[in-house]
């Protein structure tokens, strides 16, 4: 009604209840997205006014749209006379070649915004796959569809019903179904005995020495998810094959993508052999190395694996919640690693006086002395 006066505040600090602390949290890097609105999947209304002085409507998962909607990538246009699928075309045109230049990747923002649209058409294609197939894809054999109708009483009231099967990625069955593999996992075999995190670092040279002259890590999101992908199968080759730690009964992983553009996967290993508690400090640390015996892993540690500093020493950092670090450090100084009472294990974090180590870090242009108290579990 032309009464009615609405206002709309939106602030930025506030999160809904009962989520996750940082799932909301801006994202820390400049990067592009896109928002599909709407169930139906509604074409685009995308028109052409032909030089005979005619209109022609084209749909969006046609190859002609790049052309139109990236004139400056495709200034010669886009034709081809082979009919392939969306995924299969564009890998090809994203796929780096020996002794050929491909100029889409040094678009930088402008080849961010064409991957994620071309990835929207490739989506589209697929959807539009399902929704037009779903009686070769044996919709109708679901229990899903027999509930619904079961239950309502009114087969009408059902409406025309589109159901994605279990292979199609990331949809709610094909989450179901590796939920519930991981909860068997768990049934046969007890809890993990190692859960490993690892993060992709954007300084690998492996990453760096593909990168064009003049482009950073966050211009190249293809290179920084295929590096991490190998380094990924290399070291689970390195845990199952290798047996670092003991022969291994089965695995899984989940990866997942950081606020600031990284991935970072969460592992879970089961072994044949249970690790003892007085095996645990051979196989996890959470103290500063030495740096006479292994320099390497000193400088790692104290580049990747401190925390914060923050509490008293930085009010400011992320972690902190209501005055306190949500990650609950500093932690306390044990000499032995001791079993938690919810279960985890407290490691072994020595003072100076039971000849733990100690470093110095820089906070706000201050040199601050940090002991094993700030060192995360590696």
């Amino acid at each position: 009604m032309p009464s009615d006066n609405y206002k709309i505040v939106i602030k930025a600090d506030k999160t809904p209840a009962g989520q996750h602390a940082r799932r909301f949290n801006a994202p820390t890097i400049d990067e592009v997205a896109v928002v599909v609105v709407g169930e139906n999947l509604e074409s685009r209304d995308i028109v052409l006014h032909r030089r005979n002085d005619r209109l022609q409507r084209i749909n969006e998962t046609h190859r002609s749209y790049d052309a139109l909607q990236y004139p400056i990538i495709f200034w010669q246009g886009s034709e081809t006379n082979k009919k392939v699928s969306s995924m299969n075309y564009y890998s090809y045109h994203l796929m780096i070649r020996e002794n050929e230049d491909n100029h889409i990747l040094k678009c930088r923002r402008l080849y961010h915004k064409y991957v994620v649209d071309m990835y929207v058409k490739i989506e589209t294609e697929r959807l539009t796959f399902i929704r037009l197939n779903q009686t070769k894809l044996r919709s109708e054999e679901y229990i899903h569809l027999r509930d619904a109708i079961n239950t309502d009483g009114n087969a009408q009231n059902v409406g025309r019903m589109i159901i994605l099967p279990a292979t199609y990625i990331r949809s709610p069955r094909h989450m179901h179904e590796y939920a519930q593999d991981a909860m068997s996992y768990v049934r046969h075999y007890g809890t993990a005995d190692l859960f490993i995190t690892f993060t992709c670092n954007p300084q690998w040279i492996e990453i760096k020495q593909e990168l064009f002259p003049g482009q950073s890590p966050i211009d190249r999101h293809d290179i920084t998810a295929r590096v991490f992908r190998q380094k990924l199968k290399s070291l689970m080759d390195f845990i199952v094959k290798h047996y670092v730690f003991g022969e291994t009964r089965c695995w899984m992983y989940s990866v997942e993508w950081q606020k600031r553009g990284l991935p970072h996967a969460h592992i879970l290993i089961w072994l044949v052999e249970k690790i003892r508690p007085n095996e645990v400090d051979a196989v996890i640390s959470a103290e500063i190395p030495n740096v006479q015996v292994d320099p390497e892993l000193h400088e790692v540690v104290i580049k990747n694996m401190i925390h914060g500093p923050c509490g008293t020493l930085n009010q400011n950092s992320p972690c902190m919640m209501d005055g306190k670090c949500s990650k609950r450090y500093p932690r306390t100084l044990i000499s032995e690693t001791i079993t938690g009472n919810d279960g985890y294990p407290l490691y072994r974090r020595r003072s100076r006086v039971d000849n733990g180590r100690t470093t110095i870090v820089k906070l706000n242009q201050q040199d601050i002395e940090i002991d094993n108290r700030w060192i995360v579990p590696y």
